[in-house]
């Protein structure tokens, strides 16, 4: 049990994502309990840097778990990026007697945390918060079943419109460089097609693959892109596909920052809520530079240098099984 952490901070940086703030008042209230002062920083790195800190209390936290996005609010800071801006953040804890930091956020708050830490020593434990689901060392992160169940209730308004006009839907959900978010939102929607950055993908595949539908008398069909999809964006598909076809009437919908938002999913507040406890738990143990996550319903600690470079990839199984309940 460690005895030299008296004042801890928490923060929250990178993109937002549904449940960050169970994962604060779940920090708080443990710390609170330990009889540790707990100061919130605001504006993630940005913040830190100048010195936008302050004290938290358990009433601080109180109505919070239900709320989406964060109320520590959130940035990206390029002058953390420097020498300079991360002297100033350290100066910034050093003034409030800062012993250690929780850090929600993902691969670039956690790659900010590790340099911090070796340059200035300050213990810091990671939280996973983003609706990516792409950090190694978790099942989940905080944040992605609230982003596929907001997908999900989209895609199932606009099957009712496609259904309607015998349409051809091209569904963009976000996902920059992981289809986690596009595979569980196409399978749990019924899509016909799921193009995700993991999985080569055709043009000539995919109209094959509709035109299976059409012989099948299939009176319309719905198609998951992830936003990072190798082919293009759902605009520049839906172009391609419309020049080489004409059995559907083409549109597309983007769903876009809405999966951002929202109250949390209970298994995001559940998620949020361990890992916020956990976190004091492990700074209390003194461990330091690691992301707690959830594996296999345990909780885990992962190095930080770990869980950024290693690749989690949607599970091939499950990419097989979308493709056969699409057909």
């Amino acid at each position: 049990m460690s005895t030299n952490i008296k004042r801890i901070a928490v923060f929250t940086s990178g993109g937002d994502a549904p449940g960050m703030n169970a994962a604060v008042r779940a920090v708080v209230r443990n710390a609170t309990h330990k009889d540790l002062h707990v100061y919130g920083i605001y504006r993630g790195y940005e913040g830190m840097i100048d010195g936008d800190i302050k004290r938290l209390e358990t009433r601080d936290v109180g109505n919070i778990i239900h709320r989406g996005g964060t109320i520590l609010k959130t940035a990206r800071s390029k002058r953390f990026m420097t020498k300079e801006g991360r002297q100033q953040a350290h100066e910034s804890l050093m003034a409030h007697d800062i012993d250690a930091c929780i850090a929600i956020g993902g691969n670039g708050t956690f790659t900010g945390a590790s340099v911090f830490n070796k340059e200035f020593d300050i213990p810091f434990i990671g939280i996973p918060g983003t609706i990516d689901n792409d950090l190694f060392g978790t099942d989940n992160t905080i944040g992605f079943d609230t982003a596929v169940n907001t997908a999900i209730e989209a895609v199932d308004k606009i099957r009712d419109t496609a259904d309607s006009h015998n349409r051809l839907f091209f569904i963009e959900v976000m996902g920059r460089n992981a289809g986690f978010i596009a595979l569980n939102t196409g399978i749990g929607s019924g899509a016909s097609n799921i193009m995700i950055p993991e999985r080569a993908s055709t043009i000539d595949g995919l109209i094959k693959q509709l035109k299976k539908g059409v012989k099948r008398k299939k009176l319309f069909s719905l198609a998951i892109v992830a936003e990072g999809n190798k082919l293009g964006n759902a605009m520049e598909i839906a172009e391609l596909v419309k020049a080489q076809t004409d059995f559907y009437d083409i549109k597309v919908a983007i769903i876009g920052h809405l999966q951002r938002g929202g109250s949390p999913t209970a298994a995001d507040r559940m998620l949020a809520s361990r890992l916020g406890f956990s976190a004091v738990e492990a700074l209390m143990d003194g461990k330091t530079n690691v992301m707690a996550g959830v594996a296999n319903n345990k909780v885990v600690y992962t190095p930080f240098k770990k869980a950024i470079k290693n690749t989690k990839t949607p599970d091939a199984d499950l990419i097989h099984m979308a493709e056969v309940l699409g057909m």
